[in-house]
């Protein structure tokens, strides 16, 4: 055998019962990669010393790995004064072991089997590990503890295992990347030529943008009352619903224009964003559906959708208070139940970062959240379309159409971000501007111009990685608080792009 009596006497053990692994397999590999150095180009992307249950395992294939990359031979002669003072060596023969591990031929035949099984065996012990840290955790009171850390601790740690070697952020071959832009290419061509990503349920936007890419982060910005959340709700749904009606359809879920939504929701709860949604979509005020001021036949036009609604893969969380650490475990867990693939945060500055230190750290904070973010939208390949506020410096210019100066505490937020959208509607601030009655003509012209802005809104594309900057004109119903697109000959706003 290749291995020696004496590594099985140090084999690591929990609670007498030995860990999961092939010290044959480890022993076989190492001889295989010492006759043939090309070997390595099969195992090393994936396999790590850490992997190997022995530690002189895991030394010699970093040994291995080092002479490989200085273009050196690496095999047990050039190996050995490497080891000639290592402890552990000397235990199993000294650096005859070396040689020794080049008698079996079995790994030449069988290399990439072996490393899979190594590293299998790797993550199984780690899982063993984590499941050990959780018990002792969970059983120790001698301290104050947070049973609902604990469990996001936990969450994390199972995925660290889960997710451990995979080459997301790695060296990528161009053909595989230039098949990826293709699909891109070839689903906006299915769709009429606008729409490469998630559809956002606006024909103007998806123009305008080609939908919401995966691994982009999108911030949705504008002040209060200007219609933020209502966008942001009217896109969610219909993401979600087109998702299933395509399935619907028969067309895969890959190929889908739409996808399963988690909408984090920091602001409302659950209830107050299902009336709006609710309202949205069975057109009724949503004021009046709020106070039961609705007629029979408008409930059962709201039954009907609350029906139609109750199927839409659209999930909602408004834990308050929720932490960018804690979000991120969250959004995680969606996406292995339910392979979400829109996420949606309501609002960017009630999130908590790790800092504790007051205002000063505010700015500090912002950026750490805007980086987790971004993070999370690369790490689980999906758009993250994030609510932020805007500074007061908007009210005090005549021009309210805000900037990208105006992000508040924007730290990085604009730096992070792929594509910065503003929500602007020069009619919630004309409406402020209103004359006395008793002033004729001002009224008139007031009254004129308030015609005009009737149910305008823009959105202002500020920022965008992959295209050109601008305006899409939409309409918006506050009774109901949706938007809709405009049609182009019906706006007469001063913006231009």
């Amino acid at each position: 055998m290749a291995t020696n009596p004496r590594l099985h006497a140090i084999e690591p053990t929990e609670g007498g019962t030995s860990l999961p692994q092939n010290l044959e397999a480890e022993a076989a590999l190492l001889g295989a990669l010492m006759i043939d150095n090309r070997l390595a180009e099969d195992v090393m992307q994936k396999l790590r010393a850490e992997h190997f249950a022995e530690d002189l395992h895991g030394r010699i294939y970093t040994q291995i790995l080092a002479l490989i990359d200085k273009r050196m031979t690496a095999n047990p002669v050039t190996l050995k004064p490497l080891f000639e003072t290592d402890p552990a060596m000397a235990e199993v023969g000294g650096p005859a072991y070396l040689a020794q591990l080049t008698q079996n031929g079995a790994g030449l035949l069988a290399a990439r089997d072996f490393a899979q099984q190594i590293y299998d065996l790797a993550l199984l012990r780690e899982l063993i590990r984590v499941g050990r840290d959780m018990v002792s955790a969970a059983a120790d009171t001698s301290v104050e503890v947070e049973p609902i850390k604990q469990i996001e601790e936990a969450e994390k740690s199972l995925y660290r295992v889960a997710e451990a070697g995979e080459v997301g952020g790695g060296v990528k071959q161009f053909r595989v990347a230039a098949t990826e832009a293709l699909d891109m290419v070839t689903r906006a061509m299915k769709s009429g030529g606008s729409l490469s990503g998630y559809t956002t349920g606006l024909a103007g936007l998806n123009t305008k943008m080609g939908g919401l890419h995966k691994s982009d982060l999108i911030v949705l910005a504008g002040r209060p009352a200007m219609g933020k959340t209502a966008l942001a709700t009217n896109i969610a749904f219909a993401c979600a619903e087109r998702y299933m009606r395509d399935l619907e359809l028969g067309l895969p879920a890959a190929e889908s224009s739409g996808a399963p939504v988690a909408f984090f929701s920091l602001e409302m709860s659950s209830d107050q964003l299902a009336t709006r949604i609710l309202a949205e979509q069975a057109n009724i005020n949503s004021e009046s559906l709020r106070m039961g001021k609705i007629r029979q036949e408008q409930y059962t036009q709201l039954a009907r959708a609350a029906g139609a609604l109750s199927v839409l893969p659209l999930m909602i969380d408004d834990t308050p208070a929720l932490s960018i650490a804690a979000l991120r475990t969250r959004a995680r867990r969606l996406k292995r139940q339910h392979d979400i693939g829109l996420i949606v945060v309501d609002y960017l500055q009630l999130l908590q970062g790790s800092a504790r230190g007051g205002s000063e750290n505010r700015v500090q904070e912002i950026s750490e959240i805007t980086r987790g973010l971004k993070t999370l939208a690369k790490e689980l390949q999906v758009p993250v379309l994030a609510l932020s506020q805007l500074s007061r410096a908007v009210e005090q210019r005549d021009d309210k159409r805000p900037q990208l100066a105006d992000l508040r505490e924007s730290g990085t937020i604009e730096q992070d971000a792929d594509i910065v959208l503003f929500v602007y509607r020069d009619e919630y601030y004309h409406a402020l501007k209103r004359p006395d009655i008793e002033d004729v003509e001002k009224h008139a012209k007031w009254l004129e111009r308030a015609e005009t802005l009737n149910g305008l809104a823009e959105v202002i594309v500020a920022k965008q990685r992959h295209g050109s900057t601008g305006t899409v004109a939409l309409t918006f119903d506050k009774n109901v608080t949706k938007f809709s697109d405009r049609a182009p000959d019906s706006w007469s706003g001063g913006y231009q792009e």
